[in-house]
């Protein structure tokens, strides 16, 4: 049962992220693999738009997860630090100077996981300790 709740699950979050995607892209998005009807919104073409969404759904985010956990600790707050920088200098920032600094930064993206893992371990001994 737990295997097909979790498949569950993942299959929800890939469908959601398609579905925000659609919001966020032109109709450039196939409904299905190998469909001519294309889907999107084209929220991207609003920089302002794009910025007060993506922001809110953020921000919409770290509540939910401070609400249903209680207490933060410096490892969560670090992560959600973390990404607020990214995030400006992917939205403020200069275009990467290449495909190799790209393809280096997306390498990198693996510690993300790891680093969620360790924050979520953590939070029940930084609750339990207060």
């Amino acid at each position: 049962m737990f295997i097909g709740h979790a498949a569950l699950v993942m299959g929800l979050q890939v469908f959601s992220h398609w579905a925000l995607d659609a919001v966020a892209h032109r109709p450039d998005l196939p409904l299905w693999p190998g469909s001519g009807a294309m889907a999107g919104l084209g929220l991207w073409n609003s920089v302002a738009a794009t910025l007060v969404v993506e922001t809110s759904l953020f921000a919409a985010g770290v509540a939910i997860t401070l609400r249903s956990s209680g207490k933060a600790s410096l490892a969560f707050w670090a992560l959600v630090g973390f990404f607020v920088l990214a995030y400006l200098g992917a939205a403020f920032g200069p275009p990467p100077p290449g495909a190799a600094a790209v393809a280096w930064s997306a390498l990198a993206l693996w510690l993300l996981p790891v680093w969620g893992w360790w924050v979520d371990r953590h939070r029940g001994l930084i609750s339990s300790m207060t």
